[in-house]
C-alpha cells in the first residue's frame, strides 16, 4: 500500500518543524497552572521565595526543558526505550528497599550523589510506556487470553508491591489505576473486569488486618469520624476543611491565607497546599483552577484520538488519566472525602521528582501530537 503523502511528510521532521507542530496552547496551559503553584509556594511562605517558591520555580524550568526536548524526541524512540525505562524505574524501587532515607515514617527516597529521588514517580511514567508497548502488540481478542493477561498484571503489581511496602498507598493506587486503566483502554472485557473488582472489594478485610500499617488504619478511622480525635489524628483533615471553608465565595485574597500563615495547616507547601488555594481564591479561584485542569485533560483526550498509532494512543490517554488521578485523589483528600493517602496536586504541590515526572510526563503527550502521523505496526518493536 502506498504511504500517504501527509503521513510521509512527517516521517522526518526537522527540529523546527517539530517546534512548530508543538502544542503551544498545552504548554501555556502547563505554565499558567505551574505558575499558580509558585505563587502558592511564595504564599505559604510567607511572602517569601525562601524557602519553596524559588526551588519550585527552578525545578519548573528545568521540567519545561526536559518537556520540549522529550517532544522532540520521535513517538518510536519511546517506544524503543519502554522497557529498559521500566526496568531502571524498578531497580530504583529494589534500591529504596535496599538503601533508601526514611522520612516522615516512610522510606521513599534514594540518594543517588547529589540528588534525592523518588522512584515511584518516574515508575508512573515508566509502567504507562512498558504496558503500551506490550499492549499496541496484541490484539483485542489476544488482551482477554489469560496467558496474556498475566504479563501485564505482573507489569503492574511488581512496582505496586514495591511501592506499598514503602509504605506509600497513595501511590500504589494511581499505578495500579493507570495500569487498569490503559489494560481496559486496549480492550479488555468487563468479564475480566468485574470479577477483579468484585475479588479487590472481598480482598479489603484480609488488607485491614495483614497489609495496612497501623498509622493507615488511624486515618481511615479518622476519615469515618475525623472530630472524634480533632486535636489529634483528625487535626489535619479538621484544619483542611476550616481553611477550604473559610475561603468562601471569592476567598480572603492572595497572601491573606490565615490558616496557612499562622501554621494550622498541616504539609501547607505539599499535600494540602490546595486547602491554601482554597481559602485566598475560594469556589470561584478553585472553579477556574478545575476548568483549567479539565482543558489540559481535554488537550490530552484529543491528542489520544489523533494518534496513528496503538502505542500514541495508549501512551497520550495513560499520561492524561495519570495526570487526572493526582488531581482526584488530591482534591477529595484534602476536603475529607476520601482517608489522607499522601497524593500532591500536580504543578501546584512542592516536590522536586513529582514535579520532573509530571513534566516528563507532559513531554511524552507532546511527542505522541507532534509525531501524531507516524504508523508503527501492530508487531513493530519501534523505529522501522
Amino acid at each position: 500500500m502506498p504511504i500517504r503523502p501527509y503521513a510521509a511528510a512527517r516521517r522526518h521532521l526537522s527540529i523546527t518543524d517539530k517546534l512548530y507542530e508543538v502544542n503551544w496552547g498545552l504548554v501555556l496551559l502547563i505554565t499558567i497552572i505551574a505558575g499558580v503553584g509558585i505563587a502558592m509556594q511564595y504564599s505559604v511562605a510567607g511572602g517569601h521565595w525562601d524557602p519553596w517558591a524559588s526551588k519550585q520555580l527552578v525545578r519548573f524550568i528545568i521540567g519545561f526543558v526536559m518537556m520540549i526536548v522529550a517532544a522532540m524526541v520521535d513517538i518510536r524512540v519511546w517506544m524503543n526505550i519502554a522497557y529498559p525505562f521500566y526496568a531502571v524505574s524498578l531497580v530504583l524501587l529494589l534500591g529504596v528497599e535496599a538503601m533508601g532515607m526514611a522520612h516522615l515514617g516512610a522510606q521513599r527516597w534514594i540518594s543517588l550523589g547529589p540528588l534525592e529521588l523518588q522512584p515511584s514517580e518516574p515508575m508512573k511514567i515508566a509502567i504507562i510506556l512498558a504496558l503500551a508497548k506490550f499492549l499496541h502488540g496484541q490484539s483485542v481478542e489476544d488482551i482477554a487470553k489469560p496467558g496474556r493477561l498475566l504479563i501485564p498484571l505482573i507489569m503492574i503489581g511488581m512496582p505496586a508491591v514495591l511501592v506499598a511496602m514503602q509504605p506509600n498507598l497513595g501511590t500504589t493506587i494511581i499505578i495500579a489505576l493507570d495500569g487498569c486503566a490503559l489494560l481496559f483502554l486496549a480492550g479488555l472485557s468487563w468479564w475480566w473486569i468485574v470479577p477483579t473488582l468484585t475479588a479487590m472489594a472481598a480482598a479489603v478485610p484480609v488488607a485491614w488486618r495483614y497489609v495496612l500499617h497501623d498509622y493507615q488504619k488511624a486515618r481511615v478511622m479518622t476519615f469515618l469520624n475525623p472530630e472524634s480525635d480533632a486535636l489529634g489524628a483528625g487535626w489535619n483533615i479538621t484544619q483542611a476543611k476550616i481553611a477550604v471553608g473559610s475561603g468562601g465565595a471569592a476567598g480572603k485574597g492572595f497572601l491573606e491565607g490565615t490558616q496557612s500563615r499562622l501554621n494550622f495547616l498541616p504539609e501547607k507547601q505539599t499535600d494540602f497546599i490546595w486547602t491554601n488555594f482554597a481559602e485566598e481564591f475560594g469556589f470561584v479561584g478553585c472553579t477556574a483552577m478545575l476548568i483549567l485542569f479539565a482543558v489540559v485533560l481535554g488537550y490530552g483526550v484529543q491528542i489520544a484520538m489523533s494518534a496513528r498509532s496503538q502505542f500514541g494512543r495508549l501512551v497520550a490517554m495513560g499520561v492524561s488519566l495519570n495526570f487526572f488521578f493526582y488531581i482526584m485523589i488530591n482534591g477529595l483528600m484534602v476536603t475529607g472525602l476520601i482517608p489522607v493517602v499522601g497524593i500532591p496536586m500536580p504543578l501546584i504541590s512542592y516536590g522536586g521528582t513529582a514535579m520532573l515526572a509530571v513534566m516528563f510526563g507532559f513531554g511524552l503527550l507532546l511527542s505522541v501530537h507532534v509525531h501524531r502521523q507516524v504508523e508503527i505496526p501492530r508487531h513493530s518493536t519501534g523505529i522501522i
